[in-house]
Formats: structure tokens, C-alpha cells, sequence
């Protein structure tokens, strides 16, 4: 599923990672430090978003590029992974399918080539896995439309110059049949403060009030009360970029506690000579290939224009954080009271590694998506390839 190009794609993330990423990644965890040049020179690497087509400030390639991208970040960093992949697939991949040709000349080129930092906001403090119930409303006042509401849990919202905010542009019980996104400029009428979180740290994340923010019918996203499509492709997209994510950051804990289970030494012998140290290393790395096998299927059927892609991105994402969240808690065991220590990179990501299954959607979202096209087949969900 992958060739020479992928490859090439892989080694320059790689390098990057362990030349630029690894030498912030402790500060972006310590003290929540937001990496706004290492992020400017993965834009200039065009790492961001390599779905884009290059005179955009992509690498005209595709998903499976992407998800190999973010696997070499996530070994390295967990946030500096989460951060490429909110601002380079949920914020620029989405406004490049579904904004105008404004918003494609003027925006889209600044944030891919990390210039300016996009934000996709969606979840709010009422509502995260229901987004057909978002209350942050936008309404018509003269010849432009007022946005008020709360958005929370922002990957990137801290800095963002520009958001995806999506509104409620109708009543309440019209749920997704009335919601509009817009592309929102920071300004005045946006607030943002930061949130401590418990991994992903550095990321920006951060809750963001507009208040009394005008935009035109420019600024539309897509069309008025069809917002939920450009959500719903937003996050098809975004629940497998996610599982490169995952997957990163379950190789990254399991090369570090390999390397530690080598030169450990217990009971007169190496701790890699021990047989349970030996099936725990098995099955960490059976786990990481068959969600590797997962997310690269899952990315070539969107390559492909496969319309059980559908399908695949909610199994490789519930798969992939799961796989996450148990690879890092056996390492860090392997590790013992080392891997408990900040000293080791294992503690890092075994606290990044939860929230892979939440944020872009909760385990329980997936499983339901997964029981829907169970009971309907895929041709039972409305998906925009």
C-alpha cells in the first residue's frame, strides 16, 4: 500500500522529528509550551498537510502520506503529532475541500506552509460526541451574520489566527439540519484561555468564546445549514490521520521500553532474557502492525475513493487508540518505576496516549458509527468522498 514517494515522505518526518520535535518535545509537555517554529518549519517542509496540492502548500500527495507523517511525529511527540493533524487535516484539508477560492488563495497556503495556525472548532462545553446539538449560534443581522458561543477543548485554539467554527444557524431540534460552519479571523470578538490538559500537552489546547464576531456569506464554509457534511468529512478524514497519530506514539513507548528491557539488568540477567519480557515485546508489536495494517488500509481506501472507507476509519481509529492506550501501559511496566518517572518518555506517552480515545471521537462514538453500518450498510451514511 505504500511506494518510493511514501518512503521519502517517511524519512524526511522521521528526520525532522528527531532532529527538531525531540529537542521541544519535553518543554511542549513540562510547560504546556506551544512549538509555534517547529510547527513554521514542518509548514515549510510541507508536513503539514501533503494532501494538498503543492502550489497550495502541500506535497500533492495523499492520505497515506499523511498518516506516515504522523506516525514519525507521534514517536517523537504525541502533541506535536496531535497539533500537525488538527491544523493540517481538520482545519486546512477541510477549508481546501469545501471553502471558496478565497479562502483556498489566501488561507489555505498560509496555514499549510505554517505561516499562520488553524483551528477546528466544533465540540463545546454542552456538547462533544452529540455535535448535531451545538448551541454556539450565528445569526443575521443586516448584511451579515453575528456568532456567539462557547467552544472548548480546541486543539491549536490558543494560537489560531483562523477558525472552523461550527454553528447552529436554526432552531435547536433542527439538530444537524441547521448548522453552518464559518471561516472566523482572530480578532477582538475571539477570547481564547488555555487548558490544562493531562497529555497532548503543548498543543494549544484551549477554550474559545466569540462574542458578537461578524462574518459575511464569504466566510460560509460549504453552505448554510449544510454544515454537518463538512463536519462529518472533516472527521472521517481526521479519525484516520488520528490513527497515524496512535500509532506513533505506541512505537515510540515500545522502542524505548525494548531498548530499556536490553541493558536492564535483574536477578543476574538482562531483562529481555526473561520469557514474560519477551511475549510482552510480541505483543506490543503484533498490536502496533495490525493497526498499522489498519490505518494504511483505511488511508488507501480514501485514496482509492472507496466508499467502505466509511467503515475502515472508524475501525482503525477505535482500533488504533485502544492499541495506544495498552502498548504504552506495557511498557511503561516493563520499565517498572523508571517508566513512571518524567525521565523516561514512556510516562509522556502513556498519558498522550489517552486521549486518543476521546478527542475526534470517544471509543463509544465509533462503536456506535460501526453498529450503524451494521444495521443500514454503508450506502446507509452519507459520506462525501
Amino acid at each position: 500500500m505504500l511506494d518510493e514517494v511514501h518512503e521519502l515522505a517517511r524519512s524526511t518526518a522521521r528526520e525532522f522529528a528527531e532532529r527538531a520535535v525531540a529537542r521541544v518535545a519535553t518543554r511542549m509537555d513540562r510547560d504546556n509550551a506551544f512549538p509555534g517554529e517547529e510547527l513554521a518549519e514542518a509548514g515549510k517542509l510541507r508536513l503539514i498537510s501533503p494532501m494538498l496540492p503543492e502550489e497550495l502548500g502541500g506535497a500533492g500527495l495523499d492520505l497515506r502520506t499523511a498518516v506516515v507523517v504522523l506516525e514519525e511525529l507521534g514517536r517523537v511527540s504525541g502533541g506535536f503529532s496531535l497539533l500537525v493533524e488538527a491544523v493540517g487535516t481538520l482545519f486546512t484539508h477541510t477549508l481546501y475541500k469545501y471553502g471558496n477560492s478565497a479562502h483556498r488563495d489566501a488561507v489555505v497556503p498560509r496555514v499549510a506552509l505554517g505561516d499562520a495556525v488553524g483551528a477546528f472548532a466544533l465540540s463545546e462545553p454542552c456538547c462533544g460526541s452529540d455535535a448535531a446539538n451545538i448551541a454556539c449560534s450565528a445569526s443575521r443581522e443586516g448584511g451579515a451574520w453575528v456568532i456567539d458561543g462557547v467552544k472548548t477543548w480546541i486543539t491549536g485554539g490558543l494560537h489560531a489566527d483562523y477558525f472552523l467554527v461550527a454553528t447552529r444557524t436554526g432552531p435547536r431540534e433542527a439538530r444537524h439540519r441547521a448548522i453552518t460552519v464559518f471561516l472566523v479571523k482572530r480578532g477582538k470578538c475571539v477570547r481564547t484561555s488555555p487548558i490544562e490538559v493531562m497529555g497532548m500537552r503543548g498543543s494549544g489546547t484551549a477554550e474559545v468564546r466569540l462574542e458578537g464576531c461578524e462574518v459575511g456569506e464569504d466566510d460560509v464554509v460549504g453552505s448554510v445549514d449544510g454544515g454537518f457534511d463538512v463536519i462529518t468529512y472533516a472527521l472521517n478524514v481526521g479519525r484516520t490521520a488520528i490513527s497515524g497519530v496512535a500509532l506513533g506514539v505506541a512505537r515510540g513507548a515500545y522502542e524505548e521500553a525494548l531498548e530499556w528491557a536490553r541493558g536492564r539488568e535483574i536477578y543476574g540477567r538482562r531483562l529481555i532474557d526473561l520469557q514474560n519480557t519477551q511475549f510482552e515485546l510480541a505483543d506490543m508489536l503484533a498490536s502496533i502492525e495490525t493497526g498499522r495494517a489498519l490505518a494504511y488500509y483505511s488511508a488507501y481506501l480514501y485514496d482509492s475513493r472507496r466508499r467502505d472507507f466509511v467503515l475502515y476509519t472508524h475501525v482503525a481509529k477505535l482500533y488504533t487508540a485502544r492499541m495506544a492506550v495498552d502498548v504504552t501501559r506495557r511498557a511503561m511496566q516493563l520499565e517498572g518505576g523508571y517508566g513512571y518517572s518524567k525521565e523516561s518518555r514512556v510516562e509522556r506517552l502513556y498519558r498522550d496516549a489517552k486521549l486518543l480515545e476521546i478527542g475526534e471521537g470517544t471509543n463509544e462514538v465509533q462503536k456506535h458509527v460501526i453498529y450503524r453500518i451494521i444495521e443500514r450498510g454503508i450506502d446507509g451514511l452519507h459520506m462525501e468522498l
